[in-house]
């Protein structure tokens, strides 16, 4: 089920602020999280609107050069399909990156474990950095179905 529809998700406001910080423009977006009946696991399908001249490719780059360096972020391939099941006990988040030409939107489909990334693993995360240690000491970005 989507929960939290209709602009008052807690975190769209965050998404907004960060993207506009790194394109120097006004944005609205819109970010929906889906609860589905699994143990684990949140997808999350966030819709923007792009200029009508932009291609799957130049929006696929901007992903890629934006979190090449993110040991825990993965932006996948086209064509590769996000499954929350391949997340399950690691601090990954992957993206899925779309493109609707027809509307002018780019769907950015995000999938975390809930308790990992979601609660434990951001916990243990922040704490390493706080404290100086390797931002991924005793987490892994790999799941163990993956």
């Amino acid at each position: 089920s989507a929960y939290k529809v209709g602009g008052v998700h807690q975190h769209t406001p965050e998404i907004e602020e960060n993207i506009q910080r790194i394109t120097k423009k006004e944005i609205k977006l819109s970010f929906i999280p889906i609860l589905a009946p699994m143990p684990r696991g949140i997808l999350a399908t966030i819709s923007a609107t792009v200029s009508a001249d932009i291609t799957l490719t130049q929006l696929q780059d901007t992903f890629e050069n934006a979190y090449a360096k993110e040991f825990f972020i993965e932006v996948l391939t086209q064509g590769e399909t996000l499954q929350t099941s391949s997340l399950t006990g690691s601090n990954g988040l992957q993206i899925q990156i779309s493109l609707d030409k027809r509307t002018n939107k780019a769907i950015i489909i995000t999938g975390i474990d809930n308790l990992g990334k979601g609660a434990a693993g951001q916990a243990i995360q922040n704490a390493n950095l706080i404290c100086g240690f390797v931002e991924n000491t005793g987490l892994t970005p790999v799941g163990l179905h993956a």
